[in-house]
């Protein structure tokens, strides 16, 4: 049994949605932020990358940073840009990225649930990280980017959501990236309730994107201990409805060996088989992969042997990559620390895996075949992780759509 809440959420002023919404801390860069902030004093990135308000030489994580992104947020409340919305509801969040459209419902799910292992999870989280984010969540007493979650689909709340659907959205935004942003606002309490019954039969939810987030969000009310801290700002999202990217691999040298010796280790544990001439990269199967070399592709096909369909994370083609291939061959023992490797998210295509070879700052590159949403959800139900940069979700939700402020 899954708890979710209704809140009172804190929303742009209508007709200011799409100056105000922005993309999330940790997909544009405090550079990027700047320029993408500049002339628009109410994009929210004030709020989620306050430092681009401050001289630039700023450390990151200063206090003057957190307490510059807390004031934003209490400026964009006063001026009205932000208006709390006058009893607890839910929000159906809408996404559409050409063939992709993906609905979730905005609410908050429980600290409590989490601490009991029914929102699970399936990779590590940093210190460093936890700590930032942890600040970041005291310090402004909100929630201001929502954790993304997915559950085992139910044509039930399916339904319900599709009705919702039928009637005028509060926002339709589509932004300079193509993607349409649409949200509905559930102010029926018996639509509301419906729900929140419906999620009372689902056994868990799984955190897709945003495990940092969690849980310092988690972590603040460890501290906290109060009614207000206990739910965090989440959208769940239906299984069957996410899209995973691939996410690849790039290494910037072949570790001291010569390309044949290179190629004579590879081929212990993969089938290495030329390129069509047509063929742009991408892997279009579990344990088959990609390489791109002295500006040539070819396919990598694991040997069986070497493959363990017995283990939900073992199977996975990051692990077997990385086991077989980037630490044993390349030197790659730790993918987190390991400056000689960089990951490229599948948003950005085979050709910037072409590009940064022929340019010169990688060696070499690897494709990778998608992680499906079932084995993510295999992984956490046995209370594994999945090797770093293991999944690429696409579309990103918004920060600054809704916010769920618990501290005035």
């Amino acid at each position: 049994m899954v708890t979710i809440r209704a809140f009172k959420g804190y929303r742009p002023k209508k007709g200011l949605e799409d100056k105000v919404a922005s993309f999330p801390y940790d997909v544009v860069n405090s550079k990027e932020a700047k320029v993408i902030a500049k002339g628009n004093p109410i994009s929210f990135l004030h709020v989620v990358k306050p430092e681009i308000d401050l001289p630039e030489n700023i450390d990151l994580y200063s206090e003057q940073v957190y307490e510059k992104g807390a004031e934003n947020l209490r400026k964009f409340i006063k001026d009205s840009i932000l208006l709390q919305d006058n009893k607890p509801m839910l929000y159906i969040y809408s996404q559409r990225m050409g063939n992709v459209f993906q609905t979730g419902i905005v609410c908050l799910a429980s600290s409590i649930e989490y601490d009991e292992g029914k929102i699970k999870k399936h990779e590590h989280t940093r210190v460093v990280k936890v700590k930032d984010r942890t600040r970041h969540v005291i310090t402004q007493g909100a929630h201001s980017g929502p954790i993304f979650l997915t559950y085992k689909h139910s044509d039930e709340i399916d339904n319900i959501i599709k009705n919702i659907q039928k009637n005028e959205p509060e926002y339709d935004v589509t932004f300079d990236d193509g993607i349409e942003h649409i949200l509905w606002v559930v102010r029926d309490d018996e639509i509301i309730n419906k729900i929140i019954s419906e999620f009372n039969k689902i056994n868990a939810l799984y955190i897709a994107d945003g495990h940092h987030r969690s849980e310092s969000a988690v972590e603040n009310y460890r501290r906290t201990k109060t009614p207000e801290t206990e739910g965090f700002l989440s959208v769940l999202f239906p299984d069957r409805e996410l899209y995973i990217m691939d996410y690849n691999r790039a290494v910037k040298d072949l570790y001291g060996a010569a390309k044949e010796d290179f190629f004579d280790k590879v081929k212990e544990k993969f089938e290495i088989i030329d390129g069509e001439s047509d063929w742009d990269g991408k892997s279009k199967e579990r344990h088959n992969f990609g390489m791109y070399i002295d500006g040539k592709w070819y396919h990598l096909k694991a040997k069986k042997e070497f493959i363990n369909e017995n283990d939900p994370v073992e199977k996975l083609d990051s692990y077997i990559l990385q086991n077989n291939l980037l630490n044993p061959i390349l030197g790659i023992d730790n993918p987190r620390t390991n400056e000689r490797i960089n990951f490229i998210g599948g948003i950005r295509g085979m050709k910037e895996l072409k590009r940064i070879v022929d340019n010169g700052n990688f060696k070499v590159s690897f494709s990778m075949f998608p992680i499906s949403i079932q084995e993510l959800m295999d992984i956490a139900d046995a209370g594994k992780v999945m090797p770093p940069k293991s999944t690429w979700f696409e579309p990103k939700l918004r920060s600054g759509f809704v916010v769920n402020v618990f501290r005035k």
